[in-house]
């Protein structure tokens, strides 16, 4: 099954990953774990530049899915540039995308991926409406 990233979204954070030669596979390209780990390093590099560090005392995201396509191979040496969007804030979740290109080939989408994210107190291990300024971000 393929999920389609949405025309309609909000571009809300650009990153470039290395590549490490550990990260490719026998066949010789990246390994299809490691561009879920590329997603959750955008992800969580992004929440830091908002200051929102996760806290396992506090609230915070958790993804309660996730999905990648995978159109073109990654390969060792190079750097990843990560877009992250966001779209669909709902009452305690946003959807979150993000594509990954080759930084020296920025135009050539290479995979895409995304998760339902949502807002949770991590004691009570609880769904929490969007805060009021994230939901200003996703909306």
């Amino acid at each position: 099954m393929r999920i389609e990233i949405p025309e309609n979204k909000k571009l809300v954070y650009e990153m470039t990953i290395p590549i490490r030669w550990g990260d490719m596979d026998a066949m010789g390209h990246l390994n299809n774990t490691t561009y879920f780990r590329y997603l959750e390093t955008a992800r969580i590099d992004w929440f830091h530049s908002l200051g929102a560090e996760p806290s396992p005392e506090g609230q915070g995201v958790v993804i309660v899915n996730a999905f990648c396509n995978f159109y073109k191979q990654l390969e060792y040496p190079g750097d990843v540039l990560v877009k992250m969007y966001v779209s669909d804030p709902g009452r305690t979740t946003f959807e979150s995308w993000a594509t990954m290109a080759r930084a020296d080939a920025p135009g050539v989408i290479c995979a895409a991926g995304g998760a339902t994210t949502i807002w949770v107190d991590f004691p009570k291990q609880k769904a929490l409406p969007l805060p009021d300024w994230l939901r200003a971000i996703v909306s």
